[in-house]
């Protein structure tokens, strides 16, 4: 059975998906000493989605490796892992798992639970559908982009540098993008 939403979305297929991590991202990006912007990314992750035959009832989960950040700064990126930021030594991984899909506009949220250094929280995505269609190994690939903003500290990632003059060193938001294309699971 095919719904309104799934019929809106050029080639939709109902089925579980792997995410293809060499042909995906997950970064974010910072405000750092109130001035400008640092980015960062991770290397390492995997997921699961399940797209079903009405979207609605589709899930995501995922695992990223915490101590795959790469920043571009490898003493920077240590820093981060420490207990100061991330404690990977005790949290190495982090985990979202969906709790619903819904319409918004033309575009769809995916409302979840993110799990960072042991901390669950609710966690809305904002979800674009960038397609799905053959590969060139006879398999089917989706592609997708979420995007999200969450506060650090709501995590247990609360450091708190101070700025002389007011400020701070990074910023309690984060801005975190998701570029994932996944691949049908053969039958």
């Amino acid at each position: 059975m095919t719904t309104a939403a799934s019929t809106q979305i050029p080639g939709y297929v109902a089925g579980t998906w792997d995410i293809d991590p060499v042909h995906s991202d997950v970064s974010f990006t910072v405000r750092h000493m109130m001035v400008s912007k640092v980015r960062g990314r991770f290397g390492s992750f995997t997921g699961e989605i399940v797209t079903g035959a009405n979207f609605a009832d589709s899930t995501v989960s995922a695992t990223l490796d915490a101590t795959s950040i790469d920043t571009n700064n490898e003493q920077r990126d240590e820093h981060i892992r420490s207990a100061d930021f991330f404690d990977v030594a005790n949290n190495p991984e982090w985990t979202y798992r969906s709790t619903g899909v819904r319409a918004d506009g033309e575009d769809f949220v995916v409302d979840g639970e993110l799990t960072i250094k042991g901390v669950t929280k609710p966690v809305s995505l904002n979800l674009e559908i960038g397609g799905f269609g053959p590969d060139a190994y006879g398999g089917t690939r989706a592609g997708f982009t979420a995007t999200t903003t969450i506060n650090r500290s709501d995590f247990g990632v609360d450091i708190a540098i101070p700025l002389d003059g007011g400020g701070v060193v990074v910023s309690e938001k984060v801005q975190i993008t998701l570029e994932i294309q996944a691949v049908l699971r053969q039958a």
